[in-house]
């Protein structure tokens, strides 16, 4: 890829266009750095637990004062559904944040109206009493209650609520956060959520 430290190989022209485009909108409101390989330790996270493979094709730093976060270029293998289902590859951005607090493992997403109707079975999700905003709006789904209404904090969710986009996941696994989507992503939407992580790297 011309003056982009990105794996290309096997890459269509739309997909290399794409995180192009992606790095460039970054980049313009961010000190945003070419890292070498670091391992993130994706398979750790339900958001890639059905994936035959994941390869990080690059990866980014966001540079903050306080700590830095990241932005990462995945692709992902898949066996397609059917008797002869091809295997197939999937390309996503991903936003990357390390934590102070250990926040146990927590998914976060937009509700939905069968998340509603399943509440009413078996009720799962963690409610904020204090923030029916929230609560109406993201699904929130914990290992330890206690240790994410701990971290959960007021300015946290204002951040999460802040994202002006309804098709993303976050996703925590103790210190470790993620945040991003399995369809491909638009350049404003990618703008999106490292400017989510990197207002995490402030307080969080």
């Amino acid at each position: 890829m011309d003056n982009l430290h990105f794996d290309d190989s096997g890459l269509n022209n739309a997909t290399i266009d794409n995180f192009k485009a992606i790095y460039s909108t970054v980049k313009n409101r961010f000190n945003l750095q070419f890292t070498g390989h670091i391992n993130f330790h994706l398979e750790d996270f339900e958001a890639f637990r059905n994936c035959l493979e994941i390869n990080q094709r690059a990866s980014c730093v966001i540079k903050h004062e306080r700590s830095d976060s990241y932005l990462l270029f995945i692709e992902t293998k898949h066996t397609g559904k059917g008797h002869h289902a091809e295997e197939h590859y999937l390309y996503h951005t991903w936003a990357l944040a390390y934590l102070k607090k250990d926040f146990g493992r927590i998914v976060i997403r937009p509700e939905t109206l069968r998340d509603k109707i399943i509440e009413l079975i078996h009720p799962l999700e963690l409610d904020f009493d204090d923030d029916k905003a929230f609560s109406d709006t993201f699904y929130v789904i914990v290992s330890d209650v206690q240790k994410a209404k701990d971290c959960m904090d007021r300015k946290f969710r204002n951040a999460v609520m802040d994202i002006r986009d309804n098709d993303f996941i976050i996703e925590i696994v103790n210190h470790t956060l993620i945040i991003g989507s399995h369809h491909p992503m638009q350049p404003e939407k990618a703008f999106e959520i490292a400017d989510f992580v990197n207002q995490l790297a402030g307080f969080c």
